[in-house]
């Protein structure tokens, strides 16, 4: 019985690239289906913001519908009915919407 237990041989034990493989290929899934489009998403509304002007129609994260009135570095002033203004921050500006929009709702 002792000899049987010597003649095993002993199991491998540095560990190689194909151990690591099934990792590196749910890494390389994981950055193709979510970090990858997550980055092209917030360069999309990061150059958006940059382009808003005045006139423009929007729709924030809350889902108000308006104009824009003033844009300053850190808020905008939204004009959701004739005379009502409100102070939203421009990070909370998703949506930028095609001119004469508002009108048709």
């Amino acid at each position: 019985m002792i000899s049987l237990a010597h003649a095993q041989s002993a199991a491998s034990a540095s560990a190689g690239f194909t151990d690591f493989l099934p990792l590196i290929i749910i890494f390389i899934l994981f950055w193709f289906m979510l970090i990858r489009p997550q980055m092209k998403r917030a360069k999309e509304q990061k150059k958006m913001l940059s382009e808003i002007q005045k006139g423009d129609e929007v729709i924030t994260a809350s889902g108000q519908v308006g104009k824009v009135a003033k844009i300053g570095e850190q808020y905008v002033s939204l004009e959701i009915a004739d005379g009502v203004i409100t102070h939203v921050q421009k990070q909370s500006i998703q949506t930028l919407l095609p001119k004469g929009t508002i009108k048709g709702l």
